[in-house]
Order: structure tokens, then sequence, then C-alpha cells
């Protein structure tokens, strides 16, 4: 059975779809969720869904092997970043290597690196008038978003979009493909 573990730091709709499609597999288990966001409602959905959850606080993840102790505790076969905010320190990077990927709201390398993130990405990509936007799911280094690429997915934009109906777009690719993109890749661990 591989494992895996959830990292994330808001209202974790694609920690909930994610935990969803792998509830019944008999080949990838969700360890635990972990949030660096102590009133995410990440927590309300992992309590639901019978899900650990744990937070940490900045201390504990940057200065600190807290957080890494955790996560060789779970010995996870890959680690997920599903709307976590916070860069990831090197001594996670280095245990974990080619383990942990992130989803990004657009199709990297544009509109991607810190502060770029949610409504930040949806905005600029409206304000530039993009014809299409996406979803990158990309190994994680020690840059924001510079990573190597796994999948990118593509959604086309009317001119009559808002940034609130360009997020809904990416979320309904992020639903869709996030998961599938994670079995692939775990299972290829």
């Amino acid at each position: 059975m591989k494992r895996i573990v959830l990292f994330a730091s808001g209202s974790g709709s694609n920690v909930e779809n994610i935990i969803n499609y792998f509830q019944d597999s008999n080949e990838v288990n969700v360890k635990c969720v972990l949030s660096n966001n102590k009133e995410a409602k990440v927590f309300d959905r992992c309590n639901r869904l019978k899900v650990s959850a744990l937070y940490f606080n900045r201390t504990s993840f940057y200065q600190s092997d807290c957080v890494l102790e955790i996560l060789k505790s779970f010995n996870p076969d890959l680690i997920v970043l599903a709307g976590f905010l916070w860069k990831i320190p090197e001594n996670l990077i280095q245990n974990f290597p080619n383990k942990i990927v992130n989803i990004h709201p657009a199709l990297l390398p544009k509109y991607g690196g810190k502060g770029m993130y949610g409504m930040h990405v949806h905005k600029s990509v409206k304000d530039n008038n993009e014809t299409e936007t996406g979803i990158t799911i990309h190994y994680v280094n020690e840059n924001y978003d510079e990573g190597a690429i796994i999948a990118q997915e593509k959604v086309t934009l009317e001119a009559t979009d808002t940034p609130e109906t360009i997020a809904n777009k990416v979320h309904q690719l992020e639903y869709k493909h996030f998961p599938k993109v994670i079995h692939k890749i775990v299972m290829e661990q």
C-alpha cells in the first residue's frame, strides 16, 4: 500500500477531493494532512472524513526538524501540496527527493513565484487578457514553482470571464486531474 501525506493551508477542497478519490483504494492510503493554519477549514473536512490532521507552526517548520520527524514517522511514498502556501524548507526537499509535488493554478512558467497563488493568479491572468489558463502539477524544489513539470491541463477563457469564473474553471481542472496524476506518480515511486 502506497502512503501519501497532504499539506494544505486553506479550505481543503482539493484535500477532500483527493481523500475521496483514494477512499476505497487498495493501492494508496492518505495517512495524514498537515496544515500551517490552525483556523483552516481543512481540519473540519478531515474530521468529517476521519483522516488524521495535524497543525504545525512556522518555528517547527523552518527552525527545527519537527515536521521532518513527523513525515519520517509516516514514511510517505509521496508528499502532496494541495493549496499549501509556504515555501518548502531545504531539509524536507533533501530528505524526500522527487517525492514532493505541488499543484499551481496556472500554466507555469507563467504566473508563478512568490505571492502568486489563488485569486492573485486569476486576477493576473484576467488583467493580461489570456485566452487560456490551466493547472500545473510539478515537483517541488528550493524555488517557488520552478520544479520539473509533471502535467499541465488547459482551459479556454472567454473575454467575459472574471477572476472568479476563471478560478472556478481552474478548480474544475484540479478536481478532475490532480488525484489521477497523484495516483500515477505514486504508483511509479
